[in-house]
């Protein structure tokens, strides 16, 4: 079942929701990490200079929703778990649970916080897929009495169907929310161990009741075998055949641009990012980098950065390959439209799953994400391309 909403849908007069911010998602996302899973993941991500960002994205739904629905009771945990958040956004929350350090959390704190707010229509909560996974299993025991519930994406990974396609649309989506007007979305597992050695992919893990806007929310990532490996090595040839010598050529996460590196005859990464630079010899300058490392090597240089779609979903930026900046992006457009410095790979198969939906940016900058709003040149095959719309995701599904 759908519902159409609008941002002037209600007041949200006797609307209860809850939020639950895991204040720990993204970390290993600049920081190259692939998941910000487990104390020892966050510990190492701060080291290499990630900051913390959930807090700041739940902050940016709350306040779309407050705006589109000043009337909702505001439920949450004192302090970063989602009262910070709140109060950011200009709301009053009610408060429920002690207040945890932002740095101490764990998953039985985010499992907790959601059992706390089982009395509410609907639960947001902030994070990625690990988030998602936790809040799935505090509410299996309540079966058909379970809140529904939205995700606000925060995480590193955002593959599950659960998830808004940025914190605007989940606050959009929550001030709209008609209790019983839902319909099921899947939850990813992910062991992030395997994951980061390149040797698992999502595999369902269950599925929660989601607010039934299919507009708004970003749908399950889907493969991309259907593409057959021909279609990749096609489109790794046609980018390799438009190198130019000289310039720096950042290969983002994506069976398709490891396709890049392999036609280079270079060992590049499955899902990190690397920096290679074209010639007759062509040359690896550094695999798997963080974002600081990123700018430090496209900067000042004439560089483009190589990405690859999400099948699904159409993110070419802020899921999985949070390395690439809204400062990289400067750096690479130097001056110019961000989308200048972007080379698109997708399938025509790829493309064909969005559905006529547009890619999206969502690099936690929108002012970064309006500027590489219009068309770019997609590869999708050897001698083949099209031109494709991307937008900002905080934009896109703001009305």
């Amino acid at each position: 079942m759908e519902h159409q909403i609008s941002a002037t849908a209600g007041t949200g007069a006797g609307l209860t929701v809850g939020l639950v911010v895991n204040p720990v998602a993204g970390l290993g996302g600049p920081a190259g990490l692939k998941g910000s899973d487990g104390a020892d993941v966050q510990r190492e991500a701060l080291a290499r200079g990630s900051v913390p960002r959930a807090g700041a994205r739940a902050a940016r739904a709350v306040r779309a929703l407050l705006a589109a629905a000043p009337g909702v009771r505001l439920v949450t945990m004192a302090g970063a778990m989602g009262e910070d958040s709140v109060r950011a956004a200009g709301g009053s929350p009610r408060l429920t649970g002690e207040a945890r350090p932002a740095g101490a959390t764990s998953a039985a704190d985010t499992r907790a916080a959601v059992a706390a707010m089982a009395e509410a229509d609907l639960v947001l909560f902030a994070g990625g897929d690990g988030t998602a996974r936790d809040v799935l299993d505090a509410l299996r025991p309540l079966g058909a009495d379970a809140p529904a519930v939205l995700g606000v994406p925060a995480g590193v990974k955002v593959y599950s169907g659960c998830f808004a396609v940025s914190p605007a649309a989940a606050g959009l989506v929550a001030a709209g929310y008609t209790p019983g007007a839902v319909a099921e979305a899947e939850v990813v597992d992910l062991d992030e161990e395997l994951y980061r050695d390149g040797l698992v992919g999502p595999r369902l893990y269950g599925t929660v009741r989601v607010p039934a806007d299919a507009r708004r929310l970003s749908g399950r990532k889907t493969g991309s075998s259907a593409a057959g490996p021909g279609s990749a090595e096609g489109v790794a040839r046609e980018v390799v055949s438009r190198m130019r010598p000289g310039v720096r050529y950042a290969l983002g996460p994506g069976a398709t641009t490891m396709a890049v590196g392999r036609e280079l005859g270079l060992a590049t990464t499955l899902l990190g990012v690397d920096v290679v630079e074209a010639g007759p010899r062509p040359r690896l300058l550094g695999a798997d980098v963080t974002e600081a490392r990123l700018f430090d090597l496209v900067r000042g240089h004439e560089a483009l950065l190589v990405l690859s779609v999400i099948g699904g979903q159409g993110f070419v930026l802020g899921r999985g390959n949070q390395q690439i900046s809204p400062r990289v992006l400067r750096a690479v457009a130097r001056g110019g439209p961000g989308r200048r410095a972007l080379v698109v790979l997708a399938t025509q198969q790829k493309l064909a799953g969005l559905r006529g939906r547009p890619l999206l940016a969502d690099t936690g900058d929108p002012d970064t994400d309006l500027g590489l709003a219009g068309h770019v040149q997609v590869i999708t095959g050897h001698h083949e391309s099209t031109v494709y719309r991307i937008a900002a995701a905080s934009e896109e599904y703001a009305q």
